[in-house]
């Protein structure tokens, strides 16, 4: 059974635990760093930038992800020019549009032919990919992030989207696909057999997979006995 370092997904760390990024960062099996203004609220931060510039203090190699939160388009090309400029290792989040359903293919294709690596995100639909594919440089590094988690959770299977899209993707070597919103850690091997160049994961599940991706089923099953006995005899019960 394969083991987190024998994968060829490239994993990305998504979150934005200081801690936890500058621990993860130094794994050689993380390739890169993903964050997003819903994590970063979930952790606290207060200081958008002041966050940012702290961890490209450390990650200052591999790739890292930081995302405009403007609901304006012309806003939004603000920000992401001076997201980009913090360092060369930062791609810049565009969601696919705003909260009034306007595309920023328009946004996108100006930035990314301007060279400036985008991470597209939110894209659930083919249509919303082939729209983004059409809009990037094919002479800029670029990400096109799939909602492949949220996806699933609609009754819907992502890999027959992921595959297409990969096909879509073959001659423009710039541009990688990344499978998003993990929930569980089989979504690493399912992200890997559709093709996804990328899969990034939260903290929590990072550190399960670490422990548990490749170890024997038989394993898992002492472990899961034993853990009811340890149970058990603990709380004293008697019938």
């Amino acid at each position: 059974m394969v083991k987190i370092s024998d994968l060829g997904i490239e994993l990305y760390a998504d979150g934005a635990d200081y801690k936890g990024i500058i621990e993860l960062n130094q794994k050689s099996f993380i390739k890169g760093i993903t964050t997003n203004p819903s994590l970063m609220k979930k952790a606290g931060i207060a200081d958008y930038e002041g966050f940012a510039k702290e961890v490209l203090k450390v990650v200052t190699a591999k790739p890292i992800s930081f995302e405009v939160f403007s609901d304006d388009l012309q806003e939004m090309k603000r920000q992401a020019r001076k997201i980009q400029s913090w360092q060369k290792n930062v791609f810049v989040k565009i969601p696919v549009c705003n909260t009034k359903g306007e595309s920023t293919a328009g946004i996108v294709q100006e930035l990314s032919h301007e060279g400036i690596q985008l991470n597209v995100t939110a894209l659930f639909t083919l249509e919303q990919i082939k729209d983004m594919i059409a809009a990037l440089s094919p002479d800029t590094s670029s990400i096109l992030s799939v909602f492949a988690g949220r996806t699933s959770e609609t009754g819907v299977d992502p890999m027959p989207i992921i595959k297409t899209a990969k096909s879509l993707i073959a001659t423009k070597p710039k541009i990688k696909l990344l499978w998003a919103c993990v929930r569980e850690v089989y979504n690493i091997i399912q992200a890997q057999e559709s093709g996804c160049d990328i899969i990034t994961v939260p903290h929590d599940i990072l550190a399960k997979a670490e422990l548990t991706l490749g170890k024997s089923l038989e394993d898992m099953t002492l472990e899961a006995v034993r853990a009811f006995d340890k149970d058990a005899r603990s709380v004293g019960f008697k019938l």
